[in-house]
């Protein structure tokens, strides 16, 4: 069996334990497995990636949800609009990435991820939540997070594989996990526009800060705080303890949100909401993990 294919076998592992497990404490997800093919960027290049087709389509259908995160519109996308997603996901397939420099790399992962994962979504739209798109191979099948879904640089590409063996262990920036969509309301959520070379890294702590202040991130209650589980499920990417997850926390909380974390508050509990990110009237309870 070759890398990849332990790799993937291994991830879908992790998922099932993940989704397993997702009701009571502890949860699992792939570890980060560097594919060393995408190490390759040239640090002197200037060249810039063209966005502006998916910022369009960011512009035209996310909106803010009831909660106030965002929110994808995905009933409302026509003909034209997909074959526009088409395109932009072809040209991004098209490119050498590895000519290029990090910060024109890192958000080109982001963008093909988030591209990619409402893709998916809209091919079997309307659906309750992403878990019901059990394309990724495998009995056990969980979601659509081990399908090959697009080649770059002639490498057939999954979602797992871009945030497992590329983003996270590359650039080992906890960070991306507040910019990947998962299209799902739990999720951190899909920004409104597309990301860029020039402005990544102020991306990236704009999307932690929503994410931390908003309940599905961080909920102070009177057992403690009650937490996303992706503080749960990628513990390590997070820090070694309790105290470097409640640092990081610090670091994007509003004050309200840091005199708390300030006072270690003990974990309450983890949540998570699979309901599909969509913009429309919110599902029903039984569509929701917490």
């Amino acid at each position: 069996m070759n890398r990849g294919a332990e790799f993937r076998r291994r991830a879908r592992i992790g998922a099932l334990c993940a989704a397993l497990l997702a009701a009571g404490g502890a949860g699992a997800a792939p570890e980060a497995d560097l594919w060393p093919h995408w190490t390759a960027h040239d640090p002197t290049s200037r060249a810039v990636i063209d966005h502006k087709a998916w910022d369009g389509l960011l512009a035209r259908f996310v909106r803010a949800g009831p909660d106030g995160s965002n929110r994808f519109a995905y009933g409302r996308v026509g003909a034209d609009d997909r074959a526009m997603l088409d395109a932009y996901v072809d040209t991004l397939a098209g490119r050498a990435i590895g000519g290029f420099a990090r910060p024109e790399q890192k958000a080109f992962w982001i963008n093909l991820y988030n591209a990619l994962t409402v893709r998916v979504v809209l091919d079997r739209y309307p659906v309750g939540s992403i878990r019901d798109i059990d394309i990724s191979p495998g009995l056990f099948a969980d979601g659509p997070w081990g399908a090959e879904l697009v080649s770059v640089e002639g490498e057939a590409l999954t979602l797992d594989d871009i945030e497992h063996r590329i983003l996270r262990p590359v650039w080992r920036d906890p960070r991306v996990h507040y910019a990947l969509n998962c299209a799902a309301v739990g999720c951190p959520q899909l920004a409104g526009d597309a990301y860029t070379g020039a402005a990544v890294e102020r991306q990236l702590d704009l999307a932690a800060h929503a994410f931390v202040n908003h309940p599905r991130g961080v909920e102070s209650t009177r057992d403690g705080v009650s937490l996303s589980r992706i503080y749960d499920w990628y513990a390590d990417d997070f820090g070694a303890d309790r105290s470097a997850l409640f640092a990081h926390l610090s670091r994007f909380a509003s004050p309200p949100l840091a005199a708390i974390l300030a006072r270690r508050p003990r974990i309450a509990g983890y949540r998570y909401d699979w309901a599909l990110n969509d913009a429309a009237p919110e599902p029903t309870e039984a569509a929701r993990d917490r």
